[in-house]
């Protein structure tokens, strides 16, 4: 039976779609070689011919052996020589009819849509594919497998960490191997983080518009390769050394990290490539079989989600088995831990362009015996018509929380910003409250709160700092006229745009920055931190440096006092969410049912009495003390956290339960450093609570 079909899915149909991705006809795509004669499979459903190209090893651009493939049926051609071989440079030309969708130029260079490693040559788009030596020591190195419950997810780049750290060699800064550096894990293990989550590492180029007006891709979201990958993230040595040299620093990057307990997760852009339009470059997909690779109409027009001039047609065979077999070597092969896909709603589209949770390649992913042991988080939109798709993606999935990112900044910022002007706040507490626990109102109960992989900012946006401190987007060194970016920000100045010097205004900027980071790590769900988030990073109110490789991007090493005392913050934050699995449920609680896996929560009012419904809807009301319960036999774990959404200081009332005895302070937001003090508070004692701030309490 299929693997990807298991008896759980009834579905004959889609039982049926499903294994057809495992078909004979797409096993083993690309370059195998076996005592040391190499076979070449290539899938074209449209072409009339195939031709392999051996380049010389030192001179890439000069021909050594023209081979002819042969078709081996169900649109695979194959061809087998001992001339390929590992180390072999290949290319390979594709002859077909014109018309019908189809773009095939006989004379061009095309890259394997399976290469393991690639090496540029003499033209802008003109590339060799590599028969890579993949042999690599894992030396017993195992996957840590962070059950999802206890997973805090770092985002970043692989550059932009390294690239000025003062403890990493010079010789390693903005590479793979910079990441695996004691300097760095020590920095990622004191801060509680237990996955990195890489922007894209798969081979990819620059735009051709972008490179015209001077500037690069620095985020890497346009993929020339799906399994090489990105040599520039390679040290000069390695580099030197050839494709072999950089997956086995990669590799080497994976299994120092692991080693140390922390684990791998990959943005990946399989949603479209760097092929762009009808008039982009060819280099792969569009000269093998256009027509079958890329979404188009009847008459050829592309058919584009992704806003990037192409989409990947995931409704065909081919291409859905080319997503499923990358993910597949990156998992296994290179021991990658987790995914995160990319405008993820282009790749569960059907042949009608219409988004459906039950499309193949989507039950294919979660299914697959590899992959479903590994983390699949969806970006859960794209831009085609339905492209908003946040809690749609089913059983197995998690996905990027929009809705909680606008909320939390909502409570924190704009809703300040509104109450300062017409002296209340537009809304209460009710829809931040449901984001807190776990947004069960985008999620179903069988999926639970892990589902929700929650976040205030990631690479694409403002900064945590740029979030307090800019009202509106600064991006004009983007060279586009401050045109690009997103307009809706959530953000609030707090009083000045950009830098100041008014300690006020510093004062309460540096809160908010607690504030968001405490409901963060605080939340049920799985926690994403943007890196450099922790020390206040800024990128100057540019919310969308995609195109800047320079010290706007990269993380800043060199920290003032504030700065230190954020980042002890999030480190103090991130232990007590270790410490305190009522901060962690698996599951939504139900009103008057036991349920494993979920925390107990009751409401309670400023007052210390239980919310009542009108509260959760009153503008006037922002305040509420939330008490949950883990409760796992002898030991029961209960946790208080107090959330005050006024500029206004408040007394509050701390609740009177049976189970209460005391209330022990773990963390406050108001505190410009983490206090070691755990003071000791009893139900009924009133408590004096700063304006906008939290308080979290051990109860006991």
């Amino acid at each position: 039976m299929c693997p990807h079909a298991p008896a759980t899915i009834p579905d004959d149909a889609r039982r049926e779609a499903l294994c057809s991705l495992c078909g004979s006809a797409f096993d083993d795509l690309g370059v195998r070689v076996v005592d040391g004669v190499g076979t070449l499979r290539v899938w074209s459903s449209n072409a009339t011919g195939l031709d392999l190209v051996l380049f010389d090893g030192a001179d890439v651009d000069w021909a050594i052996a023209e081979l002819r493939f042969e078709q081996v049926g169900e649109g695979v051609w194959e061809v087998r020589s001992p001339q390929l071989h590992v180390g072999s440079r290949y290319a390979i030309r594709v002859t077909g009819a014109q018309g019908g969708g189809n773009s095939f130029r006989p004379h061009t260079n095309l890259i394997d849509p399976y290469s393991r490693g690639l090496v540029r040559a003499g033209g802008q788009d003109d590339w060799r594919s590599v028969v890579v030596d993949d042999s690599f020591d894992w030396d017993g190195a195992q996957k840590p497998r962070t059950p999802f419950a206890d997973t805090v997810i770092y985002e970043g780049h692989v550059k932009g960490m390294t690239k000025r750290h003062p403890g990493v060699p010079p010789a390693l800064h903005g590479t793979y191997a910079g990441l695996a550096h004691p300097a760095m894990i020590e920095h990622f293990s004191s801060l509680g983080i237990t996955a990195v989550e890489l922007l894209p590492v798969h081979a990819f180029v620059s735009e051709p518009w972008l490179q015209q007006r001077g500037f690069q891709n620095y985020w890497g979201y346009n993929t020339l390769n799906f399994f090489a990958p990105h040599a520039a993230y390679a040290t000069t040595e390695a580099r030197r050394s050839g494709p072999d040299a950089v997956l086995r620093e990669f590799k080497g990057m994976v299994k120092l990290l692991h080693e140390a307990g922390i684990e791998v997760i990959l943005d990946v852009v399989y949603n479209h490539t760097s092929e762009g339009g009808p008039n982009g470059p060819r280099t792969s997909l569009r000269g093998i079989d256009n027509a079958r690779y890329y979404r188009q109409l009847a008459d050829g027009e592309y058919v584009d989600t992704t806003a990037c001039g192409n989409t990947l047609n995931t409704s065909t065979d081919a291409a859905a088995r080319l997503v499923l077999d990358s993910l597949r070597y990156w998992a296994e092969d290179l021991q990658v831990d987790g995914f995160r896909f990319d405008l993820a709603t282009a790749l569960g589209r059907d042949a009608t362009h219409t988004f459906t949770a039950s499309h193949p390649l989507l039950q294919a992913i979660r299914t697959d015996p590899v992959l479903a042991e590994t983390k699949l988080i969806a970006e859960p939109w794209d831009v085609g018509t339905g492209g908003w798709q946040t809690g749609n993606f089913g059983q197995g999935w998690h996905e990027w929380n929009d809705r909680y990112r606008d909320r939390v900044r909502n409570f924190w910022l704009s809703d300040i910003d509104y109450a300062r002007r017409a002296s209340t706040a537009p809304v209460g507490i009710g829809g931040f409250a449901t984001r807190l626990a776990g947004s069960s109102n985008t999620f179903s109960s069988e999926r639970g709160p892990l589902a929700s992989v929650n976040f205030v900012t990631a690479h694409d946006g403002f900064t945590l700092r740029d979030l307090v401190s800019y009202n509106v987007k600064h991006n004009e060194a983007n060279g586009e006229e401050n045109r690009d970016g997103a307009e809706m920000n959530r953000a609030f100045n707090h009083g000045a745009e950009g830098p100041t010097q008014d300690p006020v205004i510093e004062a309460t900027r540096r809160k908010a920055m607690r504030n968001l980071m405490g409901t963060l790590l605080l939340s049920a769900g799985v926690p994403m931190i943007t890196a450099g988030d922790e020390t206040g990073r800024t990128q100057q109110g540019n919310n969308n440096a995609y195109c800047h490789d320079s010290p706007l991007t990269w993380l800043s090493w060199e920290h003032e006092e504030w700065q230190e005392c954020l980042r002890a913050h999030v480190a103090t934050l991130t232990r007590l969410r270790r410490e305190n699995p009522a901060l962690r449920p698996t599951r939504y609680a139900r009103l008057g049912e036991e349920t494993p896996g979920a925390s107990e929560m009751s409401w309670f009012d400023q007052s210390g009495t239980t919310m009542s419904i009108e509260q959760w809807t009153d503008a006037s009301h922002r305040t509420l003390q939330y008490l949950a319960v883990e409760d796992t036999g002898e030991n029961p774990n209960r946790v208080l956290l107090i959330v005050h959404g006024v500029e206004s200081a408040i007394d509050v009332t701390l609740p009177t339960t049976s189970d209460a005895t005391r209330y022990v302070s773990l963390w406050s937001s108001a505190d410009e450093r983490p206090s070691a003090v755990e003071s000791v508070h009893a139900p009924g004692d009133v408590i004096a609570v700063p304006g906008t701030s939290m308080r979290l309490f051990r109860v006991e």
